[in-house]
């Protein structure tokens, strides 16, 4: 390297970052969006935040293995290292094909990341990632390789060192510096090494062979075997501390071929196809689940309609509430927490917010029931996708060993919207129709973001639990997926692949003449994917756009909505099909689900027809409503127990005194007062027709239709009081936000205006001042020192900004905020007056005015040319 090409080259990641361009800027704070939060005031500012230890750890978590192997391999080259001894510490002596052909992606990766920074033939780790990766004997690298020959030898006594020179036959040296300098170069060249290795028993080399690929630490005893004095005296094994040795890392490598990593994986493992299906298929399969899931959230609103489960005092719902709802829906539990997490983070359900807190539907349900069907389903799936809350940890631990609950606190996780975008978008590189295998899927999510952290260790220690959470969110992924019917048999469906905004795939010509595949024999070929670029985070517009995209190509996949059922002897109605909303909301009142499937049974009992009486039908209503929408005669058993239930439905009233019971009918009255299951609820005459109660209503009311009557609850003024389905709401409560993965990602507008601010943050920092009256910039008594602002006194600032005026030169200033906050700009003043001076400030490349009083000093910039 030229003299003039050294002097030109960059000694610090400032200066590295100084002669990037705006867009290779704009992409390192796209990829580290926690070096925009607050915008840094120049490129020193910015290159000192993106070497902090917080910022660092998070860059080097963000990596994908190979970029990351990349890094741990300059952890332990000399610093600084040429690219060519990169490539030999990745791809060995041999130099692997395929790590030489991807090994500039990671370098580039590093650099734009702003990790690595230098010209090819030198290039540096930054510090704090050197720190982090380095080999330590408390924190082993993850190459395995143990620290140098100089770093071993720190300690040792100079007279060992020469000892160790003489037993590999190399000449004796004046000082221990020259000494380590030649034993090392010896354990460094291929040829020595080979011939000083084969003098040794093939014991000796089975220790080294054990120790090569780390870790690179054992244990000796005080007076060690033969085998292993022959590696002490001849350094191939240096000691540490009292009965522990090392192996060197000149001699590590040299074992390994040159290698840093025993196996670089510098590409991707492929997404294998399990099996293949048509896509009509695939999309058929999942407009099914789709409208499962929306029946499923609608049972589950209407077991809340009236007020849900208690809510818990730390919140969330009970072990017990958990399982009842289960029942309900007739799945399992994990299940039920999934789709009453999804009916929470969708905003249908939440905390009514009374005394006796509870959960219920809000507002925004009824809302969303009027919206059409495939709309409603791209709500959902919209919310699910984006959702932080995880209902797969619902029943773990959290940090204090306490239960999470579904509903509870402490369910966000800010990796799943990532992770569930991120499995999808690998299901939309299949072919259309193929189902992955779910290994595969796994193992590609750990390349692109390897478990472990910088050291090799876990990121939360002692939480093995918390280390494969990613694993275990896939994993939900793909099973909710199917659930939510954004998949069919496995595989991606074209509404699903239109909510992640994925381009539609091409099907395979032979498709419509092969006969459909089944089972994992079918294998499709493997596809390789590339990493994905860090992108602008979509806009709101952009999700809505992909939300409604989904819906409209869910739409034609429901089957039309059907304005009949078929009545059966047994009590029951069949529904062949999804119901008229108005339809199934009447039938689901009169009648209780039986069983759910691509037909629903429901069936009639005297508590489901009473239930319809309470909400205001009468029998006639109830008989029109059957005979109109029925396509068989109705049963007779049907209409008599209709009759039946109407005609005692309502002789007893029960009201509010504290409460009474009230009947025409004392009889019915005498026979209610000599049932001993009636004598918890504190029953006497008051009059004839009226009984009191020490009972409140409502419990009144369940307990003599536990007895086998059939009450009617009635108002102050005596009128029957009806009980709608949907009476009790939440007030309106907004659904829950997800929980960010650290400071969001910029847009394409954030990052232009930071980085002109910083570029013209940077202008005023590194500005050239003309010399103080005492001398050369930075010395003399005038001379502003490096960091601090200009100091002058009113007189002359005013002078030397009227005189910038006519000259029209730029000024760099000095300037105090209302908030006190100090700050240095460089300006061209355009008028001063008032006490005021407008002028083009170059730091926020805008015209701004600036109180004369504000201003701490002002200096004049050098010319070019000085």
């Amino acid at each position: 390297m030229s003299t003039e090409e050294k002097s030109a080259a960059p000694r610090s990641l400032a200066e590295a970052l100084r002669v990037r361009d705006d867009v290779s800027l704009a992409a390192l704070l796209r990829s580290r969006p926690d070096l925009i939060t607050p915008v840094p005031t120049d490129l020193t500012q910015l290159a000192t935040r993106a070497g902090t230890r917080a910022s660092v750890v998070r860059a080097l978590e963000r990596l994908d293995r190979f970029a990351l192997q990349t890094a741990e391999a300059l952890a332990v080259a000399p610093d600084p290292a040429s690219y060519g001894e990169l490539l030999a510490l990745m791809g060995g002596d041999e130099e692997d094909p395929v790590v030489a052909a991807a090994l500039p992606r990671a370098a580039a990766l590093l650099r734009e990341q702003a990790l690595v920074w230098g010209a090819d033939d030198r290039l540096r780790l930054v510090r704090t990632a050197r720190e982090l990766l380095a080999p330590s004997p408390q924190h082993p690298s993850p190459t395995g390789l143990g620290p140098t020959v100089r770093e071993a030898t720190a300690g040792m006594s100079p007279g060992r060192i020469q000892e160790i020179l003489t037993a590999v036959g190399l000449p004796s040296t004046h000082d221990s510096v020259s000494a380590v300098s030649a034993l090392g170069a010896l354990f460094a060249d291929r040829r020595r090494m080979a011939a000083l290795l084969a003098e040794l028993p093939g014991e000796s080399r089975e220790v080294l062979a054990r120790l090569m690929w780390g870790p690179p630490y054992g244990q000796v005893t005080h007076d060690p075997a033969a085998h292993l004095r022959a590696l002490l005296d001849r350094g191939l094994l240096l000691p540490t501390a009292p009965g522990t040795v090392v192996l060197p890392r000149e001699v590590a490598l040299h074992l390994r071929a040159g290698r840093a990593h025993r196996t670089p994986e510098p590409v991707p493992p492929p997404v294998e196809a399990a099996a293949s299906h048509r896509p009509q298929v695939v999309d058929a399969t999942a407009a099914g689940q789709a409208l499962a899931a929306l029946a499923t959230v609608a049972e589950l609103l209407k077991e809340w309609d009236e007020g849900g489960p208690a809510v818990l005092r730390a919140g969330g719902l009970s072990v017990r509430d958990l399982k009842r709802t289960a029942v309900a829906l007739d799945v399992p539990e994990p299940v039920a927490a999934f789709w009453v997490e999804l009916a929470y983070g969708a905003g249908l359900i939440a905390s009514d917010g009374e005394a006796d807190e509870r959960y219920a539907a809000t507002p925004a349900y009824d809302e969303w029931r009027e919206l059409p069907p495939a709309e409603r389903w791209a709500h959902l799936a919209a919310v699910w996708l984006t959702a932080t809350r995880t209902p797969g940890v619902v029943g773990g631990r959290d940090a204090k060993d306490r239960t999470l609950s579904a509903l509870g606190p402490n369910l966000d996780r800010s990796a799943a919207p990532e992770v569930r975008h991120r499995v999808l978008a690998l299901l939309a590189g299949l072919p259309e129709g193929a189902s992955p295998v779910e290994e595969s899927v796994l193992a590609r999510l750990r390349w692109e973001r390897p478990l472990r952290g910088p050291r090799g260790e876990q990121r939360e220690a002692g939480s093995t639990r918390d280390e494969d959470l990613r694993g275990r969110i896939a994993r939900w992924t793909l099973s909710e997926a199917e659930l939510l019917g954004i998949t069919g048999r496995g595989a991606l469906a074209a509404p699903g692949r239109a909510l992640i905004g994925a381009p539609e795939a091409p099907r395979p010509a032979a498709e419509a003449q092969d006969p459909e595949p089944e089972g994992p024999g079918d294998k499709l070929p493997v596809h390789h994917h590339r990493t994905p670029p860090v992108a602008a985070p979509p806009t709101a517009a952009e999700r809505a756009a992909a939300t409604a995209a989904a819906a409209r190509l869910l739409a034609p996949l429901f089957p039309e909505p059907l304005d009949h059922v078929l009545l059966q002897a047994d009590l029951t109605a069949v529904a062949p099909g999804p119901l008229e909303r108005g339809l199934a909301d009447v039938l689901g009142v009169l009648a209780d689900v039986e069983s759910k499937g691509g037909a629903t049974v429901y069936r009639f009992t005297p508590g489901s027809v009473r239930r319809a009486l309470d909400a205001g039908q009468s029998a006639a209503d109830l008989h029109a409503f059957l005979a109109r929408h029925s396509r068989t005669p109705v049963p007779q058993p049907l209409t008599y127990l209709i009759d039946d239930v109407a005609r005692r439905h309502g002789r007893l009233r029960v009201g509010a005194a504290s409460a009474y019971v009230r009947c025409d009918d004392d009889a019915t009255l005498d026979e209610i007062l000599a049932d001993k299951r009636a004598a918890g609820l504190g029953l006497r005459r008051l009059a004839p027709t009226v009984l009191a109660a020490q009972a409140d209503p409502a419990a009144l009311l369940e307990g003599l239709r536990a007895i086998g009557f059939a009450p009617a609850a009635e108002s102050a003024a005596g009128d029957v009081l009806i009980a709608r389905a949907d009476s009790h709401r939440t007030p309106p409560r907004a659904a829950p936000e997800p929980v960010p993965d650290g400071p969001p990602a910029p847009d394409d507008t954030l990052l232009s205006a930071a980085v002109r601010a910083v570029r013209a943050g940077d202008l005023a920092a590194t500005a050239p001042r003309k010399p103080g009256p005492g001398g050369g910039e930075g010395g003399g008594e005038g001379a502003v020192p490096d960091g601090a602002l200009p100091r002058t006194g009113a007189a002359e600032t005013l002078a030397t900004m009227q005189a910038a005026v006519l000259t029209g030169e730029a000024l760099w200033i000095g300037y105090v905020n209302a908030e006190g906050a100090a700050s240095q700009r460089v300006i061209a003043p355009i008028r001063v007056e008032g006490g005021f001076v407008t002028a083009y400030d170059h730091t926020a490349d805008e015209v701004r005015t600036y109180p004369l009083h504000r201003i701490t000093g002002v200096a004049e910039l050098a010319d070019d040319g000085g």
